[in-house]
């Protein structure tokens, strides 16, 4: 999708950066538009190798609250999430504070499969709940590797509790509507109200857990040569540290997650996981954020209306799906959108 966000080099400009890299200029570039904020192109090196350059947008561009730095936290969960055994795309040069050109950038090895989202009506009927299966052993081991602080560290969004961190995440992006006025389907501050008087689940979330947060059938390579396989997990800029939940928002995104679901039959054959009333919550917390985060992203970024449009609606009616079902099921709320007891099962602590 086009973005303000995506800078644009002239093909010089390509040529210079990718010496400056890998020691080695540029033989053809094309320009891949799938992705939303950074600007992406693949790249045929001299040396005959095929590479991905992904750079950010302009330093000097404003953006949300938590898209600081965001290439620096890719960076380290490629790293980290290549060490679990989650099959990503190898780093090969990762660029900060670029001299010549400012800002950040990562040079990636190229896959050579293709974007599930492109191939899915092909591959689903077949071969689609396996693949999930395999998906959700994947998303298991990543969300496996632990870290030492919530949030978003990067960008100096963090909280020492999760529940602390999370709402310090929502409140910077409710925040960022007075930078940038977003439609809600309710005024920003009866919104924070609802995340506020759920946020005592989140008190169940002790030790910080890797999180994609953006893992849709865009962002899953797939190996076709024989039976579909997973070839990678891309697109890691999104990624936090919390509670591990938060991973099923987006492989179920503007839908419910159901007990019948082989992503979670495969996340299960890794690691326990279940959904227990208050894990639910939970959940339909993190997905009240991605849709704000849909919705407020738009500021910057000045989608093209045409592009935009489904998306926009789409996360409009589940943020307001979603913020009536937390507040039923929240205790506190004292706000016009009314109170109702939250469900008190237990969850096994997550840790």
């Amino acid at each position: 999708m086009d973005s303000r966000t995506k800078r644009r080099l002239s093909a010089a400009e390509l040529d210079a950066l990718a010496r400056r890299a890998l020691g080695t200029g540029v033989r053809s570039a094309t320009e891949l538009t799938d992705g939303f904020a950074n600007a992406v192109w693949r790249l045929t090196l001299d040396d005959g190798r095929e590479t991905v350059l992904k750079l950010a947008p302009p330093p000097e561009l404003d953006q949300l609250s938590y898209e600081r730095d965001l290439l620096r936290m890719e960076a380290t969960a490629i790293a980290l999430a290549g060490a679990a055994g989650v099959p990503v795309a190898e780093l090969l040069h990762a660029g900060f504070d670029d001299p010549v050109l400012g800002g950040d950038y990562l040079m990636l090895a190229a896959l050579d499969g293709v974007s599930w989202n492109a191939v899915k009506d092909a591959v689903e009927p077949l071969h689609g709940a396996e693949l999930r299966r395999e998906l959700g052993r994947h998303l298991a081991r990543f969300n496996g590797v632990t870290g030492e602080v919530f949030g978003y560290p990067h960008a100096g969004i963090t909280g020492a509790t999760w529940r602390e961190a999370f709402l310090a995440m929502v409140r910077a992006l409710v925040g960022d509507t007075e930078r940038y006025p977003t439609p809600l389907p309710r005024p920003a501050g009866e919104v924070l109200a609802v995340f506020e008087a759920a946020a005592p689940v989140l008190d169940e979330v002790t030790t910080p857990h890797l999180v994609h947060f953006d893992v849709w059938v865009g962002n899953v390579f797939l190996d076709l040569r024989g039976t579909p396989r997973i070839q990678a997990l891309i697109d890691h800029e999104r990624a936090f540290w919390g509670d591990p939940i938060a991973e099923f928002v987006t492989p179920t995104i503007f839908d419910e997650l159901r007990e019948d679901d082989p992503l979670l039959a495969g996340y299960r054959e890794v690691t326990p996981l279940e959904l227990t009333p208050s894990a639910l919550t939970r959940l339909d917390l993190y997905r009240a954020y991605l849709s704000l985060i849909l919705l407020v992203e738009n500021g910057p970024r000045q989608y093209p209306e045409e592009e935009y449009a489904g998306l926009r609606d789409a996360a409009f009616a589940s943020l307001a799906q979603v913020l009536d079902r937390l507040v039923r099921s929240a205790p506190d709320v004292r706000s016009p959108l009314g109170t109702s007891p939250l469900g008190t099962s237990p969850l096994d602590t997550v840790g």
